[in-house]
């Protein structure tokens, strides 16, 4: 509880001074020509904000359900409150903190920035130690997305052999599909990637962040079918430049 007051009064003090700035602020659109991505992605971002507008940014948070996540965009610290339990990294460990007993049944490690990944689309595939190839269009309902591979160097991240194929409008450059694989259990490379459709977006601060995503089946030939299940919703978007105490993502104490 105390977390989300003290993320409350933050979001205040910086909403306050966003105002101020909004009409003389810009977002910057410049890509540098130093970067390690393709000019396709490029692209893909200034349609979503601009990576340098967003790299500005130190404070991320979004509500799924009950679940009140707040992340460090530069450290990546991450705080994940609820209810009956927070859980987070502070830098160093991944941590649990239960209000009531057993009320958490995952695996914190695995969980504790798997949202931030989905929500921070696309910008989160600007990050270093990305290696970029370009694929095979996505197909679905008549329109041919473009997409590219991004995959780790080694030793980047808990799981460096995770894959993520981005695809987007051909026309506007938005994102509208991530494939994705998960190799947190076995650590090791896996062809059996997932699909979701990013349909659903809105402007935050300046930046086009999803509203809602959702999870598709695949046919035999990776081609998106129907969505499995209920779309997942994200709300009380914040994005600031204001920059939170590390006290933030600590363990609280007992």
């Amino acid at each position: 509880m105390k977390k989300i007051l003290l993320l409350l009064i933050i979001v205040i003090t910086v909403s306050c001074k966003d105002e101020a700035k909004k009409e003389t602020n810009k977002i910057e659109t410049s890509i540098d020509k130093k970067e390690n991505f393709p000019s396709e992605l490029g692209k893909v971002f200034e349609k979503h904000g601009g990576i340098n507008a967003w790299r500005k940014m130190s404070t991320l948070s979004f509500n799924k359900g009950e679940e009140v996540i707040t992340t460090d965009l530069h450290s990546r610290k991450i705080v994940i409150n609820t209810p009956k339990y927070s859980l987070g990294f502070d830098g160093k460990e991944v941590w649990l903190d239960e209000e009531v007993a057993d009320s958490y049944k995952g695996n914190p490690s695995f969980y504790y920035n798997l949202y931030f990944y989905f929500y921070a689309m696309p910008f989160v595939l600007a990050d270093n130690g990305i290696i970029y190839e370009k694929v095979a269009d996505l197909t679905f309902e008549g329109i041919d997305y473009p997409g590219y591979k991004i995959s780790y160097k080694a030793n980047v991240g808990t799981s460096p052999d995770d894959n993520y194929i981005v695809y987007y409008n051909p026309k506007t450059y938005q994102m509208e599909w991530l494939k994705y694989t998960v190799t947190f259990k076995s650590k090791a490379p896996s062809d059996a990637f997932k699909i979701i459709r990013y349909n659903n977006w809105e402007n935050i601060s300046g930046f086009v962040l999803p509203k809602e995503i959702t999870w598709y089946k695949k046919d035999k030939n990776g081609t998106p079918t129907l969505p499995t299940k209920p779309a997942t919703v994200f709300t009380l978007p914040l994005v600031s430049e204001g920059k939170l105490s590390d006290l933030f993502f600590e363990k609280p104490l007992k």
